[in-house]
């Protein structure tokens, strides 16, 4: 376990001590990012609320919970002296009821670390609410982490919840037991599991590194898809280990969805990304960068539509490129710097023929050359085949030439020069 230095806890009591006598608050509105950052939190993992419904994986979303207790593992990017959990009811059509939840350093599994559990509060109280359209963040807790260290977030719904917010690709598992059994240290209670992340939206740490965070913003290749579960090799994950290894620790926030388009709202999608940047981008605490790389189904449901891509949609790189200069508009705006990706080769998958390449080309192009995004990864060049500069390196390649492996999420880490961050 890493641990946090004797002479920054001293330096932080008095904080941390106005932190825990204060109270969460829950917020039906996106707050602006000033208010985001105020009292000194910093996002240190968080995962983009999606509508319930059916996706890749089988999931719980639809069917929601009642008398059950959910406990979920994630792995924070930077570590702190007090955390706090953010919930989020995005997509409810009704309260929320919350009759209890807390968080505990991680054992294995659903186990837990003997004497890490506290009870998680809200204005003091354990039990809560969180309005249908709401999020809600937890009173502070001391847990002091390190950077990347894993934490277990458990919560008991006693009440039927209906239909619940969730995060589809999870590429870690969660777990779930009939009856109450937040405060279980063990896991035999919970049998039941699911790829997929449920009403977990954000873990807040106060006591991070001097270094604003930054948002990993885009699609499956920033959600992860072929990476191995249970690994964190996502490429965010990559980026927090290589900046933690060279002593540049900061938070890496994973805000992709898998199968999103930059200008196309979908039920079992997402919403399109100019809609949801401000939630998920501005409005996270302490963050002071972003990296956008997305488009890449905009293009390719334009030529090979998916039932769960519904409505189809034909969309024109030009039409792209205006929806890529609203989020850099919507970056400057909140204070970011922002970083364009270009979108990798994809020849051999079913996205690629002669149009959407041309679409492709000129998108990267512009990404590449225009100048409008602060600094650029150029992922097309670093990802390629040596012998084919529109297939992805077969090194990279997770076997459906589209989504890529784990070394190629370490390849898409490494292609992001640390100092386009600041």
């Amino acid at each position: 376990m890493h641990v946090v230095p004797r002479r920054l806890l001293s330096i932080l009591a008095p904080a941390l001590a106005t932190l825990l006598a204060g109270s969460g608050v829950a917020f039906a509105a996106i707050p602006a990012p000033a208010a985001a950052t105020a009292r000194g939190w910093s996002a240190s993992w968080t995962a983009s609320p999606q509508r319930p419904g059916a996706n890749y994986t089988p999931n719980w979303s639809e069917q929601g919970f009642a008398n059950q207790t959910i406990r979920q593992v994630v792995r924070v990017s930077v570590g702190g002296v007090a955390v706090r959990v953010r919930l989020s009811n995005a997509y409810g059509s009704t309260p929320l009821k919350v009759t209890g939840a807390t968080i505990a350093r991680t054992a294995n599994g659903a186990a837990i670390r003997p004497g890490s559990l506290r009870h998680l509060t809200v204005k003091r109280a354990r039990s809560f609410t969180i309005p249908a359209g709401a999020e809600l963040a937890s009173d502070a807790v001391p847990l002091p982490l390190g950077a990347l260290d894993s934490v277990t977030v458990t919560f008991y719904l006693a009440a039927p919840t209906g239909p619940a917010t969730y995060h589809a690709q999870a590429l870690a598992t969660s777990y779930r037991s009939a009856g109450d059994h937040r405060a279980d240290s063990g896991a035999t209670a919970f049998a039941q599991t699911s790829q997929s992340w449920y009403y977990l939206s954000g873990v807040d740490v106060i006591g991070a590194p001097r270094r604003d965070g930054v948002v990993a913003f885009g699609d499956s290749l920033t959600d992860g898809y072929g990476a191995r579960p249970e690994a964190d090799n996502r490429y965010p994950d990559e980026l927090a280990e290589r900046l933690a290894a060279a002593g540049r620790a900061r938070a890496v926030l994973n805000q992709g969805i898998s199968g999103n388009r930059v200008t196309v709202d979908s039920e079992w999608l997402g919403d399109k990304a100019t809609s949801r940047f401000r939630r998920d981008v501005l409005s996270q605490p302490g963050v002071g960068a972003v990296v956008i790389l997305e488009g890449i189904n905009d293009i390719g449901m334009s030529e090979a539509p998916s039932p769960m891509g519904a409505p189809p949609t034909e969309v024109s790189a030009q039409e792209l490129i205006a929806a890529h200069r609203d989020l850099i508009r919507q970056a400057r705006a909140g204070g970011l710097r922002v970083i364009g990706a270009t979108l990798p080769p994809m020849k051999g998958s079913r996205y690629y023929n002669a149009r959407s390449e041309i679409k492709r080309d000129e998108v990267n192009a512009w990404i590449r050359t225009s100048g409008e995004y602060d600094a650029v990864a150029d992922l097309d060049r670093a990802l390629a085949s040596p012998a084919d500069e529109d297939q992805l390196d077969p090194a990279y390649d997770s076997g459906d030439h589209l989504h890529l492996n784990d070394a190629g999420y370490r390849a898409t880490a490494h292609a992001i020069d640390p100092a386009d961050l600041d």
